[in-house]
């Protein structure tokens, strides 16, 4: 349902203005990008229900100590991902800039 729902969504809104036009190709860039960073967050939280909620169970020390150890991983594999997205695109692609959308990425 979810999916035909965003299907028709889809069609009803249509492509952005100038998303398909050739002559604008090279230019075409992220629509917002505070949108994109809320975005992020808004599945970053998501993840914290779905990876420590798989464990499926917390009714003793140990499974509830495997959750917390889920809920961290979840925390620190996306932070450091994005710093080393940062460091790498500030060293090797375009030295002093940096890239936000990358490191929503």
């Amino acid at each position: 349902v979810g999916g035909v729902g965003a299907l028709v969504g889809a069609i009803a809104v249509g492509p952005r203005l100038g998303r398909w036009d050739e002559s604008l190709a090279e230019e075409f860039e992220a629509h917002s990008i505070p949108f994109c960073v809320l975005g992020t967050f808004f599945l970053w939280f998501g993840w914290y229900g779905f990876n420590p909620g798989s464990t499926l169970t917390m009714h003793d020390k140990a499974a509830a100590y495997t959750a917390g150890l889920v809920a961290v991983n979840t925390t620190l594999s996306p932070c450091v991902a994005g710093l080393v997205v940062f460091a790498l695109r500030a060293t090797l692609v375009a030295p002093k800039k940096l890239d936000v959308g990358g490191f929503c990425n």
